[in-house]
């Protein structure tokens, strides 16, 4: 097999070098130019929003600046017009808004009202809506205090948002601003979340309070953050340092304490619902019923096992418990729970089988029928948390369809389906290869496809509901890129020690020379449902061409538990989490790897980020596979990493001790082989530099050389330019002096 394997990738890379030949126009590639907006600009996708009214709001930012403009598009056929006058707006602005905070041009808003009728913004900290159809802004805030969450009303009337730690609702009618919750503190949040819920369970989104349908009432989540550990980061600046306080709970340690109140608009009271604290760790979903007289909540219990939906009576906060969801090793949160039959049913998602599908219920928790099943599992096609699933875009309740994403034809590729709600007429919708990231029109008539594949830049389609395709809305400067002779990955499977087949990727040069002994560069992150090999266009596929120019091959594998594939893969890490299974899978594909004639065996390199790093640190504490290696923001020991995320897959170290010992990669730091390049921003809010420092301080303990770059006050994705830049040309610089 693997000669077999062998000779069909030698054929490939044959026909490469004799398909291409070096250009002389081609795009000179630097780290400064792929962080320019030259490059950003060239697969940037307009954004949009769906109107509840059937037609959609575009806005390309990468239009020049004067020429940006927001375009109301009808989907029937396919027109654009422009929705209002910018530069009147910007004049309704400065009203209010000194010349240093006027904004050069008006960005896309923080949010648009269903009907397309009002835009939010938030300029200098306080809050504005845009009256589209008068081209007028009214300022609906005066504070001196931050205000941040806010949300429009499903009527679009009103605005809610977060001052302090408490809730407010603007009336737009009326220009009345009225207080909801009185008790927020350092300590209490109201309708705002603790980092630990923003970070793992509720996807970057920082609202923690849910309207209901009728816009008269609120269910909000309270958290009381008083028992937790600090953090403490300390700046660089003023003269003596300032230190900002984080509340962090670590593997092990409490967690925030959350209830769900339901606020009246008429009655401003705070309700509790009656759900007793003591039988639940997490509250997770809240999600209204049609017919706003009750909303169903979730809540998990801290070994994350079991899920428990209850439905809550809106008049009386009563729960009655109608669902429980359970898994051997951990239940995914997921936002696949859609009603249908007027609220009388409803579709879950559920891993219960060992691969992620659809199952409809009566509302009182009767299961009807299992909706779609098969060897294959239903994935996110969007750019949310890998570790939440989020696959339904949509019903169609005249013709019973559901509609969601999925990687049936392909472990590595992202379709769109559709079937009946009983379980029938099953059908792929999308046909081209590749990602499609879906979004229906309300009336489920149309959808966008931000369609793209490993080799094709992203293009934004519309779509009829049967998957015809109408028009494309915008495309990437495909010119440009063909200029750039960008090389892509090439997609095949190896053989692991047990048989399974481990997807990988492998990038090779435009003047690759079959005779030729190439250095290798690994890239990976490996965690559970976290594939790297996914067939859609990476950003990164700049830099890993500027990789080959420099003469390096660039590698890619998902281990297994990183496929997503199914649950059963992923539940072979419970309590040894990026361990064993990971480098199993990792060491079997350097194997096969390094018996390439074209690979030189003895300079090999391998890099990540977050888990990325997590990974390469195991690989060179745990194998001498690896000549040099970079860990940009790596856990270095589960300890140091927070409940949620670690204990879904861990358990607490009071449950797992022999597994956060076998873990731990600190206690193996002494092992290291190979030239090491530690990275690590010290604001990192995520991943604490802690991880660094402490396998920093056993490196330095054993007398092993290593590198090491720092950057001051950066969070966990090192996000500004400038360090961006100097980050990609410091690695640059570590392969050429290491590999």
């Amino acid at each position: 097999m693997l000669r077999k394997i062998q000779f069909v990738l030698l054929i490939f890379l044959g026909i490469c070098l004799l398909s291409f030949s070096p250009s002389v126009n081609a795009q000179v590639m630097t780290v400064e130019w792929i962080y320019s907006d030259e490059c950003r600009n060239l697969d940037r996708l307009p954004s949009y929003f769906w109107t509840t009214e059937g037609w959609a709001i575009l806005y390309d930012a990468k239009r020049p600046k004067a020429e940006r403009k927001f375009e109301k598009f009808d989907p029937t056929n396919g027109k654009k017009e422009t929705l209002f006058d910018v530069s009147k707006a910007l004049q309704s602005l400065a009203e209010n808004l000194t010349p240093s905070e006027l904004p050069e041009v008006l960005p896309w808003p923080e949010s648009f009202s269903r009907d397309g009728r009002w835009a939010l913004f938030n300029f200098a900290d306080d809050l504005y809506v845009l009256d589209i159809q008068k081209t007028n802004f009214l300022r609906i805030t005066h504070s001196s205090e931050i205000d941040s969450c806010a949300q429009f009303s499903p009527d679009g009337m009103k605005v809610a948002y977060v001052r302090k730690n408490d809730l407010y609702v603007y009336d737009v009618q009326k220009r009345q601003e009225i207080r909801l919750t009185f008790d927020g503190s350092q300590n209490i949040l109201n309708g705002r979340l603790s980092w630990v819920y923003w970070e793992e369970i509720f996807d970057h989104s920082d609202f923690a309070y849910w309207w209901s349908n009728d816009s008269r009432a609120i269910a909000v989540l309270q958290t009381d953050e008083s028992e937790l550990p600090r953090i403490y980061h300390s700046d660089f600046q003023p003269q003596t340092p300032r230190v900002i306080v984080q509340k962090y709970p670590k593997a092990g340690q409490v967690n925030p304490k959350v209830r769900l109140g339901i606020i009246e608009l008429e009655q401003p009271v705070m309700k509790w619902i009656k759900l007793d604290p003591a039988t639940y760790e997490y509250l997770v979903r809240v999600n209204w019923l049609p017919d706003d007289s009750q909303c169903i909540v979730q809540t998990m219990n801290r070994a994350q096992t079991k899920l428990d939906v209850y439905v809550v009576d809106r008049q009386t906060q009563q729960a009655r418990l109608i669902l429980e969801e359970t898994d051997p090793a951990w239940v995914r949160v997921h936002n696949d729970l859609v009603f249908i039959q007027q609220g009388k049913e409803f579709i879950w998602a559920s891993e219960r089988d060992g691969y992620n599908h659809l199952y409809r219920y009566t509302i009182n928790g009767r299961l009807l029928n299992q909706v779609t099943s098969g060897n294959w599992s239903l994935r996110s096609s969007g750019s949310g948390s890998y570790w939440i699933s989020d696959v339904i875009c949509g019903i169609d309740p005249a013709n019973q369809w559901v509609y969601f994403t999925a990687q049936e034809k392909s472990a590595i590729e992202r379709h769109l389906y559709r079937v009946k709600w009983d379980g029938t007429h099953f059908q792929r919708i999308s046909e081209d290869a590749g990602n499609h990231r879906i979004d229906f029109s309300p009336d489920m008539k149309f959808y966008f496809d931000r369609y793209s594949s490993h080799s094709h830049p992203p293009q934004l389609n519309l779509h009829k509901n049967d998957g015809e395709q109408l028009y494309v809305i915008s495309q990437s400067d495909t010119a440009f890129l063909n200029n750039l002779h960008l090389q892509y990955f090439t997609y095949f499977t190896i053989p692991a020690r047990d048989g399974y087949h481990i997807q990988a990727a492998l990038l090779t040069p435009e003047n690759y020379n079959p005779l030729q002994k190439y250095p290798v560069i690994l890239d990976i992150y490996g965690g559970p449902a976290a594939p790297s090999v996914v067939d859609q266009w990476d950003r990164d596929i700049y830099f890993h061409n500027l990789l080959l120019q420099k003469g390096y091959l660039v590698f890619s594998i998902n281990n297994r538990s990183a496929s997503g594939e199914s649950k059963l893969l992923e539940r072979t890490t419970l309590k040894k989490l990026w361990s064993d299974v990971e480098l199993n899978d990792l060491l079997d594909a350097v194997a096969w790897l390094k018996v390439q004639s074209f690979v030189d065996s003895t300079r090999l390199g391998i890099w990540g980020w977050s888990g990325g790093g997590m990974h390469t640190l195991l690989a060179m504490t745990r194998s001498d596979a690896f000549k040099a290696g970079i860990a940009v923001a790596p856990v270095s020991d589960w300890l140091f990493y927070d409940t949620f995320y670690t204990e879904f897959a861990m358990k607490t170290p009071a449950e797992n001790p022999e597994g956060y010992e076998h873990t731990s990669l600190v206690k193996r730091a002494a092992n290291l082989h190979g030239r090491l390049l530690l990275v690590h921003g010290t604001y990192d809010d995520n991943v604490h530099i802690q991880n660094t420092w402490t396998f920093a301080n056993e490196l330095i303990a054993n007398n092993i050389k290593f590198d090491m770059m720092i950057y001051p006050m950066r969070k966990h994705g090192i996000e500004d330019k400038a360090a961006r830049i100097h980050l990609y040309d410091k690695m640059i610089e570590f392969w050429q002096n290491y590999l």
